[in-house]
C-alpha cells in the first residue's frame, strides 16, 4: 500500500489580510461618521445671534444697557470701516465727516446692522485717530 497523504490544504494568501482591510474600513467608517455628527451639530446651531448671551435681541433692536454705566448715544447710518484699526464700522450722522462716531462691539455684531439708521449707546473710549470711538452696548433702528 502507498503512502497516501492529504495535501496540505493551502490558505490563500488574501484571507490572512482580510482582517486588515476589514478593520481599516470600520475605521474609516466611524471617521466619517463621527465628523458628520460633529458637523451637523455645528450647522444646526441655527442663526448667529447678532448680541451676547443675555442681550434683548428682535429684528430691530439688540443689546442690553447696564443702569450702573451712564452712556453716551447717537443716531445716524451704520457703515462697515474703521479708521487707523480704531473701531470696526462707523456711524455717519448729520454734519459732515466732523461728527462721525467711530464703533467697536464686543457684544453686538455690528455687522448686521450696516445700511441701516440706527441709535446707539455705548461708552467712550480713547482713540488715537478717530474723533469719538465708542463700544457698543446697545442698537435700535430707527
Amino acid at each position: 500500500m502507498e503512502n497516501q497523504t492529504q495535501p496540505a490544504v493551502k490558505i490563500p494568501k488574501m484571507s490572512k489580510t482580510w482582517p486588515l482591510i476589514v478593520g481599516a474600513f470600520l475605521v474609516v467608517i466611524a471617521g466619517v461618521g463621527v465628523a458628520w455628527l460633529l458637523f451637523s451639530k455645528v450647522i444646526n446651531k441655527g442663526p448667529s445671534s447678532v448680541a451676547a448671551p443675555g442681550s434683548k435681541v428682535t429684528a430691530t433692536e439688540a443689546g442690553r444697557l447696564d443702569p450702573k454705566i451712564q452712556y453716551h448715544d447717537a443716531i445716524g447710518t451704520i457703515v462697515a470701516g474703521g479708521i487707523g484699526n480704531e473701531g470696526t464700522h462707523h456711524l455717519q450722522r448729520d454734519g459732515g465727516v466732523s461728527q462721525t462716531v467711530y464703533l467697536t462691539s464686543s457684544v453686538i455684531d455690528l455687522e448686521s446692522f450696516v445700511g441701516k439708521k440706527v441709535r446707539i449707546w455705548g461708552e467712550t473710549l480713547a482713540s488715537k485717530k478717530a474723533g469719538w470711538l465708542m463700544d457698543v452696548a446697545k442698537i435700535q433702528v430707527q
